[in-house]
């Protein structure tokens, strides 16, 4: 779009189609819910809040929502009935008329999303600390990355995050479509008449969510719960983010949603390129070095060696991988400033910098112990056909 200056007769303009877009709005949502959504909505992101109507979408991608930027309590109208899963974990299959009379907490998530992860030793903790009391969680995973709507996939990350409480897999979104929703992850309280009392989108706000929880048990008739509210202290991945000193936001390398590629050549869509390396990335920005194939969703590697680097500035470092689509596992070489992280190496990679990828999941490969200042990250792959889809960081 031009630039445009600003003037009486610009005013003039932008006041009459706000004027139309208002009475447009009240014409089609007919729901004051609705309505009452848009005081949260980010302007730049309008497009995104249409698509994400029919395509999930990842609170992480909108760093000023990061910390928990909505939650309500009040009466949303009935839980949906859960009827849309594919296949159940940990439970036979639960629906609105079996669960009258407990207090439900509906987690949607998915096993890629560093902000799903993060909340859940919180999650975890209320299933085993309120199920005497009538308190049942149910996750409901609906996938963001192709990989995720694999039954299998999923049950091997429920596995490995000791999930224990009942999860649907959602992987054709009909849960999350019957509950509107469109963040992960996103929270969502029910009471034991089945009313949705309270919702939460993003991370953080735990000790709210559970004097909610609170509420509602002693609402349905639960005595001597307990006043005080649950301090964890997470290891890994799932540890709590360093929110002070992060800059670098969530960083998709599909081309449907990358933002600052700075490798000297232009992109190719769905074909095989040879990249370059930038010399001297700013902040944020990253590029690829040797043969990919940049699809919509992510880039392959299609001959050794093959690099991605990125200039960050964060405590933690996240990729999201997936090994060869032959299964083959791929082994990588991490640097920071062009030296083995050593202290600073995350849970999936070596001190020395080497590391395995053996299965679709998100890899920790930094942790920094020391002060946060601008770091060139970069991972050599050496071995063909790695697919790596999206950079989050903590």
């Amino acid at each position: 779009m031009k630039r445009h200056s600003f003037t009486a007769d610009s005013v003039r303009r932008a006041l009459a189609v706000a004027v139309i877009v208002g009475f447009v709005a009240l014409a089609l949502c007919s729901d004051a819910n609705v309505i009452t959504r848009f005081h949260f909505m980010n302007t730049a992101k309008a497009e995104d809040s249409l698509i994400g109507a029919f395509r999930p979408r990842n609170v992480a991608a909108q760093a000023t929502l990061q910390r928990g930027f909505h939650s309500s309590f009040g009466d949303e109208g009935e839980m949906p009935d859960l009827d849309g899963a594919i296949a159940w974990l940990n439970s036979v299959p639960l629906s609105r008329t079996s669960l009258r009379g407990k207090v439900v907490l509906v987690d949607f998530w998915t096993y890629t999303c560093i902000n799903s992860l993060r909340p859940l030793p919180y999650v975890k903790s209320w299933a085993a600390k309120y199920k005497d009391a009538g308190l049942v969680v149910i996750g409901v995973h609906t996938p963001e990355f192709s990989f995720e709507h694999e039954p299998m996939n999923v049950e091997n990350a429920v596995r490995h995050l000791n999930l224990t409480y009942p999860v649907a897999i959602d992987s054709n979104y009909k849960i999350w479509q019957s509950f509107n929703n469109q963040y992960w992850p996103a929270q969502y309280l029910v009471d034991a008449t089945g009313r949705i009392r309270f919702h939460h989108f993003g991370e953080g706000d735990y000790g709210n969510i559970e004097r909610v929880i609170q509420e509602l048990l002693k609402e349905s008739g639960a005595t001597a719960l307990a006043s005080d509210t649950t301090n964890v202290s997470a290891v890994g991945i799932e540890a709590a983010p360093d929110w002070a000193d992060g800059r670098s936001p969530e960083t998709y390398i599909g081309y449907r949603q990358a933002q600052n590629f700075a490798s000297p050549e232009r992109v190719h869509k769905d074909s095989i390129q040879v990249y370059s390396a930038p010399a001297k990335p700013s902040l944020n920005q990253w590029g690829l070095s040797g043969s990919w194939n940049v699809n919509g969703e992510s880039a392959v590697l299609q001959a050794v060696p093959g690099k991605i680097v990125f200039r960050f500035h964060s405590r933690d470092l996240n990729l999201v991988l997936a090994p060869a689509k032959d299964g083959k596992s791929v082994r990588f070489k991490v640097t920071l400033d062009g030296s083995a992280p050593g202290e600073n190496c995350g849970v999936d990679t070596a001190p020395d910098g080497s590391g395995e990828i053996r299965e679709p999941r998100l890899y920790q490969l930094i942790r920094q112990k020391g002060p946060i200042v601008d770091r060139t990250f970069e991972i050599e792959f050496l071995d063909p056909g790695v697919q790596a889809l999206d950079f989050t960081f903590g």
